[in-house]
């Protein structure tokens, strides 16, 4: 009889993860790079824009083709987690699943953490627009605290200033 299994596959390819890994820690480096020449570059950012107009980019920028391995591992974690609990116990794939899911684990927070700060910037470029482009905040060291209405009393009277702070 044939017993289909995953998780001694998945154990054997857990070494091609490392790329992700390499890839992860140097997707700020990389975003920044294509952010920098963008700016420098009115070719290059041309080149960019003619590219991601092809039908096969899906309407989608360079920036999120470049999330996408970020976003890969944590997927797999997901998937072999929800194996493993359909998965019975006495399985023969039992014991290599829970090992290629700790393997996995371990190159998704690294993801996570990755994916968390392109959040940030994604937030800090819509706040960047919205403030008319005048100050460039969006820098990777930079992180958005907290948004919202404020009100501003005035120092000679107690009138109150509505404001919306960025912190």
């Amino acid at each position: 009889t044939i017993t289909p299994r995953i998780g001694d596959i998945l154990q054997k390819l857990a070494p091609f993860l490392k790329m992700y890994g390499e890839y992860v820690k140097n997707f700020d480096n990389a975003m920044e790079l294509v952010k920098t020449w963008t700016e420098r570059s009115p070719q290059f950012k041309f080149i960019v824009q003619d590219i991601q107009k092809e039908k096969v980019c899906g309407n989608l920028t360079l920036q999120h083709h470049m999330l996408e391995p970020v976003q890969r591992i944590p997927r797999y974690e997901m998937l072999l987690k929800d194996y493993l609990r359909k998965l019975p116990q006495d399985s023969l794939d039992w014991k290599d699943a829970e090992k290629s899911l700790e393997i996995i684990s371990t190159a998704a927070s690294h993801s996570n953490s990755a994916i968390r700060k392109m959040e940030n910037l994604k937030k800090l470029l819509e706040i960047y627009e919205m403030l008319g482009e005048e100050e460039d905040i969006v820098n990777p060291s930079n992180e958005l605290i907290k948004e919202g209405q404020i009100l501003k009393l005035a120092a000679r009277n107690t009138s109150a200033q509505e404001r919306y702070l960025f912190l």
